[in-house]
């Protein structure tokens, strides 16, 4: 049987996310970062859940999304409700998960063409 390796018409893929570093395309990045299959914005401010606001979404937002992946670090923690209530009012959906769990559905929504915008945080908490 032949095998082709087809490459993604995105110009960003995820190939590996924890909690301390994820892997986009061939460059890993040890700091929060926002990604959509066009863009990448690294240097994000937040570095976990409990200190996310409902601003640190804006730019997330600005990009038009149908939906946002929010990948809080190598475990789930929902962030607060106020944070849910900036997308959901907006009639954008939100996804909470761990960064590994994120970064594949990233890949399945961005090679479905959907209009996906993912939120990762990268950092210790400050209590750790």
């Amino acid at each position: 049987m032949q095998l082709n390796h087809e490459l993604p018409d995105y110009a960003f893929a995820l190939r590996a996310a924890d909690g301390r570093s994820a892997t986009v395309n061939d460059r890993v990045l040890e700091s929060s970062f926002i990604l959509s299959p066009d863009q990448l914005i690294e240097n994000w401010p937040p570095r976990d859940s409990a200190g996310l606001i409902a601003d640190d979404l804006a730019p997330l937002l600005a990009m038009s999304p149908e939906v946002i992946l929010l990948g809080t670090g190598e475990r789930q923690v929902f962030p607060s409700t106020a944070v849910m209530a900036a997308c959901l009012t907006r009639g954008i959906g939100i996804e909470v998960m761990a960064n590994a769990a994120a970064a594949r559905t990233f890949n399945v929504l961005a090679g479905e063409s959907r209009r996906v915008v993912a939120g990762f945080l990268l950092g210790s908490p400050p209590d750790e």
